[in-house]
């Protein structure tokens, strides 16, 4: 079972903010749990007790060498004393990274699949090959967002303050992102920045809300100009600001996710996006553990709880 801990709304107060006659929050995700951190928490929660409900007792999920998901799933399928296989997008010599490593102690079994066969991950063939070579499990998709993962990411906002205006948060799969769309309210402004390079993640976010029969009550916005090359891509200008935001803030970024996001307030602020008078608040999706993964791949120390 997984039990949160309490996270706090952090007030940010930087010349920066001020100047432009605007007001900074972080919802501090990371802080729910320690080890099924950020919106991997609200994506696993109904997920977990769907599992349970129709008594399965394997999860199966799909993810990258270097995947929060695959970290999160393992530590919280171990502590719902479920097992748990991890598809992985890339080669063997992968499972000795922090991340793979440490999925493995908490026992998922990993089968890793090259690029091209990954891809087929939402074939009926390929879902029925697993089928005959793992037997019966409860499947959960990449990245984690489905049905269940939304259930949970509609609570994200159910105790966050009303007053603020603008609610900033990353994309990936976009599960996030619908889940707060679900709760907005009237006078809000839901922006999603995208990890992801290309205009299609507008049509998938769409089709995402079309898809769950979510209609947002407040307006939505979706910044896909900072992912910095892409997936799992970077570029010196974010690192140097998550460098930046810890010295000032104290608070850890991820390169992947919210280090993007932050970036991007950071820079529409500079450029006056905000009207003055607004309230931004920044959900911080979580995803440290991935720091020490961006270490043994790239040599570059991030910040880290």
């Amino acid at each position: 079972m997984l039990i949160p801990e309490p996270v706090s709304i952090q007030a940010l107060f930087s010349s920066e903010v001020a100047e432009k006659s605007v007001e900074v929050a972080v919802l501090r995700l990371d802080e729910i749990h320690p080890l099924v951190s950020g919106n991997k928490f609200f994506k696993l929660k109904y997920n977990l007790q769907a599992a349970q409900k129709q008594g399965k007792r394997t999860l199966l999920t799909f993810g990258g060498a270097f995947s929060n998901h695959i970290y999160a799933t393992a530590f919280a399928a171990n502590l719902a004393e479920l097992q748990s296989i991890g598809i992985i997008r890339g080669e063997e010599t992968n499972r000795a990274n922090p991340t793979l490593a440490q999925a493995q102690k908490m026992g998922m079994q990993l089968h890793f699949v090259d690029r091209e066969t990954y891809r087929k991950k939402n074939s009926s063939d390929f879902l029925e090959n697993l089928s005959a070579q793992f037997g019966d499990f409860y499947l959960i998709p990449e990245g984690g967002t489905n049905a269940m993962a939304i259930l949970g990411t509609k609570e994200i906002l159910a105790s966050s303050s009303p007053e603020f205006t603008h609610i900033c948060v990353s994309i990936g799969t976009g599960g996030t992102f619908a889940g707060l769309a679900a709760n907005l309210q009237r006078h809000q402004r839901l922006i999603g920045f995208s990890s992801l390079k290309g205009e299609f993640i507008h049509d998938e976010i769409g089709a995402l809300l079309s898809r769950h029969q979510i209609y947002p009550e407040g307006s939505l916005e979706i910044r896909n100009e900072y992912h910095f090359g892409g997936y799992g891509k970077h570029k010196p200008a974010e690192i140097e600001f998550i460098k930046w935001f810890y010295a000032k803030f104290k608070i850890p970024l991820d390169p992947v996710y919210t280090g993007k996001m932050v970036y991007g307030v950071w820079d529409l602020i500079a450029k006056d996006h905000f009207p003055p008078g607004s309230k931004i608040l920044l959900i911080h999706t979580g995803g440290l553990q991935g720091n020490a993964g961006f270490k043994a791949k790239t040599g570059i120390d991030l910040p880290t709880l």
